[in-house]
């Protein structure tokens, strides 16, 4: 069982290009964090990464006074938990760009970026995805503040890159649906960054997606998602897995750093208090719905780990119409 893909189909996750940039040099352009702008740019989304998708040239992508990545035509660059940054050529002496390009943006007034000198160009396909606060706790979780793939490494790498490459020269085009495809695209790009990234994770690496891509502790996660309601048990779980109870436990605390069962807690909560927003279903279906043999137990472990009770939760969350 795959669970990565158990773990994607169960986060909401949408994609946006913002545009398509051309920078001749000398140029240098700053990112805010996108906290700044969530809102505004996806309302109903809880957490935002941002990437940077090069398509021609070179330069540097910076991060605070202590982290410099270099960066090419192939790469994509993720920026998982939203971070300020800048973008160049090279050492930057000014930066000609401090988020005004996102201010047009949002109001509508961009499509494609230019700024620079003049002279040799760089061009990129900056966005964004969006996804559900539960992914912090999955595939965003150990993410470093940075990370990049290359695209042009292989032939799945270089169909992707020229789809979105064609999709965005479009901007001119009245046919219908490139918006839509456009997101699907980012949406598709997103997923194989991660993939490039968790099998190039060395095989000392701890965190969610290196556990989920350990053929037991991933087989044993990719079930909890699939089947959340199930009245699992270590022993079902290693069933399942096909390794012994001390195997599972041993791994898990080694990837993960905590035992299955505190994971399918943890899941089984966040499931619910998605449930408790989207739906009007009673505190009681949801805990049953989501593995827990009574209302009362349910009740317990969700203000252990929210801090109120599913009512309380709910109406605080819940904009008042």
């Amino acid at each position: 069982m795959d669970a990565l893909s158990e773990a994607l189909g169960s986060v909401h996750i949408t994609g946006a290009v913002f545009y398509d940039a051309v920078c001749t040099k000398p140029w240098a352009f700053a990112v805010p964090p996108l906290s700044t702008y969530a809102q505004l740019l996806a309302p109903a989304t809880e957490r935002l990464v941002s990437y940077h998708l090069i398509t021609e040239g070179a330069g540097i992508a910076r991060f605070g006074d202590d982290l410099e990545l270099p960066i090419e035509g192939g790469d994509v660059v993720v920026v998982p938990h939203g971070d300020a940054h800048v973008m160049s050529d090279g050492p930057v002496v000014r930066v000609l760009d401090k988020g005004g390009s996102l201010d047009r943006f949002l109001a509508g007034g961009v499509s494609v970026f230019e700024i620079g000198g003049g002279g040799a160009p760089t061009r990129f396909v900056c966005g964004y995805f969006g996804c559900e606060r539960n992914a912090d706790r999955l595939f965003l979780s150990g993410l470093p503040r940075v990370f990049k793939i290359n695209l042009r490494s292989d032939d799945t790498g270089r169909w992707l890159e020229h789809s979105i490459r064609h999709l965005v020269s479009e901007s001119e085009s009245s046919r219908p649906g490139r918006s839509v495809m456009l997101a699907k695209m980012a949406e598709t790009l997103f997923i194989e960054a991660l993939r490039r990234y968790m099998a190039q994770l060395p095989p000392e690496q701890t965190g969610w997606l290196a556990g989920a891509r350990d053929s037991i502790v991933g087989s044993a996660i990719a079930a909890m998602h699939r089947q959340p309601g199930a009245c699992w048990s270590l022993d079902s779980l290693a069933t399942t897995t096909g390794a012994s109870r001390s195997v599972l436990i041993e791994r898990f605390a080694r990837f993960l750093g905590q035992s299955p069962l505190a994971y399918l807690a943890m899941w089984r909560l966040q499931l619910a208090s998605r449930r408790l927003l989207a739906s009007r279903d009673t505190v009681m279906q949801i805990a049953l719905d989501v593995g827990y043999q009574s209302e009362a137990a349910f009740i317990r472990a969700f203000k252990r780990e929210f801090g109120s009770s599913p009512g309380v939760y709910r109406r605080s969350k819940t904009p008042v119409r």
